[in-house]
């Protein structure tokens, strides 16, 4: 998929208008586009407080001292950026094409919302060419982000996603998104999940899902091959069958849930199917992950 598929012309404008949302404490120290709880030199007014030795005294509201008889001085919340760190999934069960060009999409967009708020943007892909990092903040990097996004090869990673994605974690963003099929192992997802808090202080885990995953449409005598170890195995896919798959699904989802809310981390299940633009401006608007 090129730059241009990837990314619509007017795709930069639409999400303008949004912007991520988050509680977490803001770690940069650099000037951005959020509030911090920190108090500086912004237009945007806070409190007043009593006047102490030092203060500056252009900050003295004389209007609360006419009332009071008091020095008091306004007091403006600083502007901070954000950090915030996009993982990407690219073990073979990402590559179905409908799930992989979503899942670029959905990076893409993501990384588009935090450079034109000018935060610091950082993404990688975990997979074995170790490439480093995208590293970029401004608005003016938009076009080399969806560039870099686009220029991925094709899921090819046949190690676990989970055993290997630590090392490519930066250690100081204020959100961290993890964009991943949720397909391995509970105990997996255990270990790593329990790890992960140290790395940011707002953990988002989007678990990219297509129509045929959660309802698999084929039935019969049937060869299926695992994508990410190759093994085969026949199975004739009956209605009993398909029950067993549909109960063992539904407990992964309920205990990788479990375990995200168990260790603070967010999840939001999203449908390749439906789309990246129902995705970015319904489902997350409603689970408050943009704003």
């Amino acid at each position: 998929m090129s730059s241009e598929q990837l990314v619509p012309k007017d795709w930069a404008g639409k999400l303008s208008r949004l912007s991520i949302s988050t509680k977490s404490k803001l770690r940069g120290q650099h000037k951005g586009s959020h509030r911090s709880q920190r108090f500086g030199a912004s237009l945007d007014f806070s409190d007043f407080r009593e006047y102490s030795p030092g203060d500056d005294v252009r900050q003295i509201d004389w209007n609360v001292y006419a009332r009071t008889d008091k020095y008091f001085i306004k007091r403006f919340l600083d502007e901070q950026e954000m950090r915030v760190h996009i993982l990407l999934d690219t073990t073979k069960s990402m590559g179905d094409s409908l799930k992989w060009n979503f899942a670029k999409q959905l990076a893409a967009s993501l990384g588009i919302l935090v450079l034109q708020r000018d935060d610091r943007l950082s993404f990688s892909a975990v997979n074995e060419d170790k490439k480093p990092p995208f590293r970029r903040k401004g608005a003016t990097y938009r076009k080399a982000f969806v560039q870099t996004i686009s220029d991925i090869d094709e899921p090819a990673m046949t190690s676990t996603f989970t055993d290997n994605a630590l090392p490519f974690l930066p250690k100081d963003s204020t959100v961290l998104f993890v964009i991943t099929d949720c397909l391995e192992s509970i105990e997996s997802w255990e270990r790593f999940l329990q790890k992960l808090p140290k790395f940011a202080g707002d953990i988002r885990i989007l678990q990219v899902v297509t129509d045929e995953e959660l309802a698999p449409s084929y039935g019969g005598d049937v060869q299926l091959e695992d994508i990410e170890t190759l093994e085969q195995v026949n199975v004739s896919i009956s209605s009993r069958v398909l029950e067993s798959f549909h109960r063992e699904r539904k407990e992964h989802q309920q205990r990788l849930e479990l375990l995200c809310h168990k260790f603070g981390i967010k999840i939001l299940q999203v449908n390749a199917h439906e789309g990246i633009s129902h995705t970015m401006f319904q489902q997350l608007l409603r689970a408050n992950w943009v704003q």
